[in-house]
């Protein structure tokens, strides 16, 4: 007898080790329509952002405004100096002023010139007249016999020798203008070089006073008074805080079904805005992908740059599929063991379950369960070497 009680003894199974139910967390199967999403933390950021550089080199010599001001297009944040700029655009301008006066200079001799050429031409042209005149009246004397044909021949010559002066002066007169006009114009030339020299080395002179360029806030100003900046340094970051979007980190691996238009939306913890995505980094960095959601909504009060929010996206929905709480293991399209309930309630045996698609906090059920079946969602894997347990 003592034989045979231990043989039986021997062949029972283990009592099922005891959890206790309030450690839980449980859901049951549903069939239905099943909301695909994604979700990610992220930052409110402006979509205008102007950084504003150091267009030329100075020290920082006032401050005028501090992060955090309302500012105007022509709203002066600070200002730099720089002697060895201020001495060039001195330079520049009385440069330009000597070739002004060059210009004007050389206009008044050439035209002198010019004037000198018209008086050789009207000489010549009245001498002309003169001898053309004296040999028409030579040559009605000598048909009246008054004076020789030798005398007559002279005249002649004298108002054709005159007549090609006449022609030649005139043509001085035209060269003259030309030449006029070609001196005139490389003269010009060099007054507009050293006119948008002086105009150049102005405008880095004036950008010396820094302005903020559009109508926002005034976010960061990272230099202090006393310091150099060079060229292109950035001297100020202006925002315009009523137009804000959010940039999500999505986990690398949810994001692969995200595509530009899809809706969502953001939680400011102090109300939700509803969204849609407007851009996907092509890029993953340190696990993630940034992704760009518009704010369609009314931003609520307190929304600000760089505040942290929640964001969720939809990617699609599911219809008519078996659907139970994400578990805390498993990926989605995987198999995985899950303790599901039986109708005494109190005992539960693991089963194997085949997920589909998941969702933030669903996923689809392939197989293993039925609608209505309870199961485990929480990590049990302290438990996976028991094919029972009991809860208390």
């Amino acid at each position: 007898m003592l034989a045979l009680a231990t043989m039986g003894l021997s062949r029972l199974k283990p009592a099922a080790p005891g959890v206790e139910r309030s450690t839980v967390w449980m859901d049951t199967v549903k069939r239905g329509t099943m909301l695909r999403q994604v979700r990610g933390l992220g930052t409110l950021v402006p979509v205008d952002i102007r950084w504003i550089p150091a267009v030329t080199e100075g020290r920082v010599d006032r401050i005028v405004l501090l992060p955090g001001t309302q500012v105007q297009p022509d709203s002066v944040l600070l200002e730099l100096s720089n002697p060895q700029l201020q001495q060039e655009a001195l330079d520049a301008r009385w440069k330009l002023k000597a070739a002004e006066a060059d210009y004007k200079n050389l206009q008044v001799q050439l035209q002198s010139q010019v004037l000198t050429q018209k008086s050789e031409v009207a000489k010549a042209q009245a001498d002309y007249n003169e001898a053309h005149m004296q040999a028409e009246t030579n040559r009605e004397l000598n048909k009246l016999g008054v004076i020789s044909d030798m005398n007559m021949k002279i005249s002649n010559g004298r108002a054709q020798e005159l007549a090609t002066k006449s022609e030649i002066e005139q043509a001085r007169l035209e060269n003259s203008s030309k030449v006029l006009e070609a001196q005139l114009a490389a003269k010009q030339a060099e007054l507009e070089q050293d006119r948008a020299l002086a105009e150049l080395k102005q405008s880095q002179l004036d950008n010396l006073r820094v302005r903020a360029g559009i109508k926002g806030v005034l976010q960061e100003m990272p230099l202090k008074v006393g310091q150099w900046a060079s060229a292109g340094t950035t001297l100020a970051k202006v925002v315009q805080p009523e137009n804000l979007k959010a940039e999500l980190k999505i986990p690398e691996t949810q994001a692969k079904d995200i595509a530009l238009g899809l809706k969502g939306s953001v939680d400011t913890h102090n109300g939700i805005i509803s969204g849609h995505v407007i851009r996907i980094d092509p890029s993953v960095q340190n696990g993630t992908v940034t992704v760009d959601v518009a704010l369609d909504g009314t931003l609520p009060p307190g929304a600000r740059p760089d505040l942290s929010v929640d964001g969720t996206i939809d990617l699609e929905q599911l219809n008519n599929v078996l659907y139970v709480g994400r578990p805390a293991f498993g990926q989605e399209d995987s198999t995985v063991g899950m303790f599901k309930l039986l109708p005494d309630g109190t005992n539960a045996v693991m089963t194997q379950v085949k997920l589909g698609r998941s969702s933030v906090n669903t996923v689809e059920v392939l197989g293993g369960l039925k609608e209505g079946d309870q199961v485990i969602l929480s990590d049990m894997s302290r438990w996976d070497r028991f094919d029972r347990i009991r809860l208390e």
